[in-house]
């Protein structure tokens, strides 16, 4: 291959390498891409056969394509939204950029035609970054890098070549030693030399790359991607968490596989075990169709340091479970959470609470989400709670903050079947307890969907005035709203105080990614309790779990494969998309931790070494100074990097290598 050849074929991988990466960010289409290629084709046999456009006529198709390029720009920023005339203003923009990069392909092209074309595709590299929020657009961006180095390293060599006068490589040789002329006569041909380029510009990446990574997760986030919080990502769609909610609405969400969020636990090993659920919004009024929180009241949470919301207290700090949430864009300002947060951490506008508990901010239809929440998981003991028998307080509590009739109110019509078969219900367990009442009826409503009296459905075939009355005594079958309904109106009939909560189920957990990803078939509702003697909101559920969806990335290869790119997606996410300042600690800890354990094992090591081997203590001064100081990783790795960079010079000084070379003088002698 010719090196001319050579030299477009690089430069044409670096200009569609640009292209590839604005595709997969959004910015422009797989047609207009598929169109691009058939460019690069069509010039390619153009510039072989030495028919392109020449230089006058490229200016004259550039200036004729600026009155185009206005009227894509018009009709493209003619949406309503800021958000929507920005995302028109950046496809326009790429529009242009492939144009340009078109005609200058099909014109006769001098050195700084090519270096137009390389700003050109770098600049489409930099729209790709401010829209993609991706993984993906890493992969794009390391090929284009690899594809740009071996461009420009042809450049250089091309104008170096260009540059040179034609004999001086011919005097150069001439007035050279002869040791030095058969040296340099023993160099591959230019073929084998162009085919080494590669290699090179893989060793510049992996260099590039191994000082970029530092300074990247050492250097400080400035903020979010303005085009990507202008919307670059699209919201996921439905989510339905309001202050008022109808029976079936979570149904919907049900039916839906899409991602919701993605939830890193740590904390007590019991509580991981445990697939926590992820409270949402908790609603206290029932008009016998709808949900609604009474109390329209928003108090705000002031943070402290480090973005830090202090919700509540804990009895024994070992008892938080931390959890990490990396929610997707949705359409609402709900803040997910394990029951009892106590503190909330994140680069939030604000933080609402309102006074069922329920955590909200601003919402984020556009972008994702990244914040943290402690919770004291651990609930009071079931005997504690069998005790409970303390009157319901007349004022607030730190965890009742409206009146407790709030909580015991049921619709003016209603069937009066539902509290007889409650009463029915408790008698015929025994129960004499308001914890006892409620595992009663928990277990009357879950229980029996092995004898067929209540089964789960998506379908919505309770209907009437009544829908609760015709789910319990007609249909018997309905989704998990109905259920939480069900029980939460029942105990309250008895005198209990409940509400009904909505929220998701723990998801499915991902070993690979150390997280459960959570879809919006995870979309449940259960049921709280409140016990005095406690101060405590109780959960039970009364969902069957047969027949229950849940979201899933799929089973056999494919799902393994969903699940390792789920992985790959949050660490991108974690560490590039929100990385900030707390990201950086939790890294520096990180790394501390593992050095002290790398030094925690050598140390170890090095003591059942001693104890084997005779003479140690000696050699090593007593407390294995000498030996120790060379095993230390701070004198280990220079030396280990001196010796391999003796032995390159060595190699290099004579050509080959020294047993090679005197095998070779010895083969000459004879």
């Amino acid at each position: 291959m010719k090196f001319e050849t050579y030299f477009r074929a690089c430069s044409y991988a670096m200009v569609g390498g640009g292209v590839l990466a604005l595709m997969l960010a959004g910015g422009v289409g797989p047609a207009l891409a598929l169109v691009f290629a058939g460019v690069l084709a069509i010039s390619w046999r153009l510039e072989t056969a030495g028919r392109q456009l020449s230089q006058r006529a490229g200016m004259f198709v550039v200036l004729a394509a600026l009155p185009v390029f206005y009227l894509d720009w018009r009709l493209q920023t003619a949406a309503p939204d800021l958000a929507g005339r920005m995302l028109a203003g950046v496809a326009a923009l790429a529009h242009f950029t492939l144009v340009l990069s078109s005609i200058k392909l099909c014109q006769v092209k001098a050195d700084r035609d090519w270096l137009f074309l390389y700003l050109i595709s770098f600049f489409q590299v930099l729209l790709a970054a401010g829209l993609s929020l991706s993984p993906v657009f890493l992969a794009s961006l390391g090929l284009y890098v690899f594809c740009s180095l071996l461009a420009v390293v042809c450049f250089e060599l091309r104008r170096a070549r260009a540059a040179a006068p034609p004999s001086e490589s011919r005097l150069l040789v001439a007035n050279e030693p002869r040791r030095l002329w058969r040296r340099r006569a023993r160099r591959p041909p230019e073929a084998r030399l162009l085919w080494r380029l590669p290699a090179a510009a893989l060793c510049l990446f992996a260099l590039i790359a191994g000082l970029a990574l530092p300074v990247f997760f050492l250097a400080p986030r400035a903020g979010d991607s303005a085009w990507a919080m202008a919307g670059g990502t699209a919201s996921t769609g439905y989510v339905g968490f309001s202050d008022r909610v109808t029976l079936g609405e979570l149904g919907r969400l049900n039916q839906s596989n899409q991602l919701v969020m993605r939830v890193r636990v740590e904390g007590p090993e019991a509580a991981r075990r445990t697939s926590p659920r992820w409270r949402g919004v908790a609603l206290d009024y029932f008009d016998g169709r709808r949900w609604y929180q009474s109390s329209n009241e928003r108090r705000a949470v002031l943070p402290s340091e480090n973005n830090l919301f202090p919700l509540g207290t804990t009895e024994d700090l070992n008892r938080l479970t931390t959890q990490t949430f990396f929610v997707e864009p949705v359409d609402t300002p709900v803040l997910f959470a394990a029951p009892r947060a106590v503190a909330l951490q994140g680069a939030l506008a604000y933080v609402r609470r309102d006074p069922q508990d329920g955590l909200s901010s601003r919402p984020h239809t556009q972008e994702r989400v990244t914040y943290r929440v402690y919770s004291d998981t651990v609930e009071p003991p079931a005997e504690r709670l069998r005790d409970d028998r303390r009157p319901y307080p007349q004022a607030a509590t730190p965890n009742l903050r409206l009146p407790v009739g709030k909580y015991l109110l049921w619709p003016d019509t209603f069937d009066p079947r539902v509290a007889e078969l409650a009463q029915r219900v408790v008698r015929e367990a025994g129960a004499t307890n308001r914890y006892d009442m409620a595992r009663a009826v928990e277990a009357h409503l879950n229980a029996n969907a092995h004898g067929g009296a209540y089964s789960y459905s998506l379908l919505m075939r309770a209907s009437g005035p009544d829908p609760l009355a015709d789910f319990l005594f007609n249909v018997r079958s309905g989704h998990c709203e109905y259920f939480s309904t069900a029980m939460a109106v029942m105990l309250r009939t008895l005198g209990v105080p409940t509400r009904v909560v909505n929220g998701f189920q723990s998801g499915e957990y991902n070993a690979a990614a150390d997280a459960y990803v959570v879809r919006q078939a995870d979309a449940h509702s259960w049921v709280e309790v409140y016990f005095p003697d406690s101060d405590a909101w109780v959960a039970f559920d009364p969902t069957p779990v047969a027949g229950r969806p849940a979201g899933t990335s799929g089973e056999g290869l494919s799902g393994q494969l969903r699940r390792y790119a789920d992985a790959l997606e949050l660490f991108w996410i974690q560490y590039v998309v929100t990385y900030d300042r707390q990201g950086q600690q939790t890294l520096a800890r990180t790394v501390r931790d593992g050095l002290r354990s790398y030094r925690s094992a050598m140390a170890g090591f090095l003591a059942g070494v001693r104890t084997r081997l005779p003479g140690w203590d000696g050699a090593a001064g007593g407390g294995g100074g000498l030996l120790g100081l060379f095993t230390s990783p701070l004198v280990a790795a220079p030396v280990a990097l001196g010796l391999a960079g003796l032995l390159a010079w060595r190699v290099k000084k004579s050509g080959r290598w020294p047993r090679g070379r005197a095998r070779r003088k010895g083969a000459a002698a004879a």
